[in-house]
């Protein structure tokens, strides 16, 4: 079973600022202190933040979810993409064969000085047939909060 999800929002930040702080560590080091009650902690195992670089997420108790890591599969800096895949535990212990999450940075076309861009998230999964009733953990919220934390630190610093 394959599915899907996304969601976007509006950054008042020009798209080259909004991807220096997603195509860098920068996000999951913001984040953590931001979100507390979403990650424990996040750890950097590997790299410097380019593709390859992986990471262990882990979540407070009673989150429901066990400890994963997590590896940079593109960090694309002309196209503002970053793609990330879980690599060892957490969902692949709930039967996904993939669970792979899509930061893009998309420049936004605007007829006035001011800039902004659009922060789009998405979710691609894959989950075997006999797993499939655990899609119901798969939620675009935390990456919703995670944009919403990233929109704010970048427009108060502007």
């Amino acid at each position: 079973m394959f599915g899907t999800v996304s969601d976007e929002r509006e950054v008042g930040v020009p798209a080259s600022e909004a991807w220096k702080l997603y195509g860098s560590l920068e996000l999951a080091k913001i984040v953590g202190e931001a979100l507390p009650n979403l990650f424990e902690k996040i750890e950097v195992v590997e790299g410097g933040g380019g593709a390859g670089t992986i990471i262990k997420l882990y979540f407070p108790p009673g989150a429901g979810l066990a400890p994963y890591k997590e590896k940079f599969t593109v960090v694309d800096d002309e196209k503002r993409v970053k793609e990330t895949e879980v690599v060892e535990g957490g969902f692949l212990d709930m039967g996904f064969t993939l669970y792979r999450v899509r930061l893009q940075v998309i420049e936004k076309e605007n007829n006035s000085s001011s800039s902004s861009c659009i922060t789009k998230s998405t979710i691609e999964y894959e989950v075997k047939e006999e797993s499939a009733a655990n899609a119901s953990f798969v939620s675009i919220q935390p990456l919703v909060n995670i944009m919403d934390v990233a929109a704010n630190y970048l427009e108060s610093k502007s």
